[in-house]
């Protein structure tokens, strides 16, 4: 398992690797059934990029519990053996790249990521 923090010599040669041109982020709150999910919520994320080397290799940050699907331009990736519970690595990238990934997200209480919160005197659940 790669280790959750990004070192700043990774960022550094990603940076050179990688040219992203937009993130498209979907996040779905409910249980499937309309109410507030409990412990986790789905997200669909798009990234679209360039490599400066055809045929590279490289990973994309993602703490999650779970991902059911990685799709790099219209190709699935074999989650089992490309998401190590924070990274998922894709290699034989082309000039031009979309990366898809399908994943669930678990609510945060450390202060990073999504937060959410059932107030005691209303029952009512707050995200931030």
């Amino acid at each position: 398992m790669s280790q959750n923090n990004l070192h700043r010599d990774e960022a550094a040669a990603r940076a050179a690797l990688l040219t992203v041109q937009s993130y498209d982020v979907e996040l779905d709150l409910t249980d499937g059934q309309g109410a507030p999910g409990e412990g986790t919520f789905r997200t669909t994320t798009v990234v679209r990029f360039t490599s400066a080397e055809v045929g590279a290799a490289t990973y994309l940050d993602l703490t999650a519990p779970a991902v059911s699907e990685v799709v790099l331009n219209g190709q699935p990736v074999d989650v089992a053996a490309a998401f190590d519970g924070n990274r998922i690595a894709v290699e034989g990238l082309a000039a031009d790249n979309e990366l898809r990934v399908v994943a669930d997200g678990a609510y945060m209480r450390s202060g990073e990521g999504l937060h959410r919160f059932v107030d005691p005197v209303d029952g009512s659940v707050y995200l931030y």
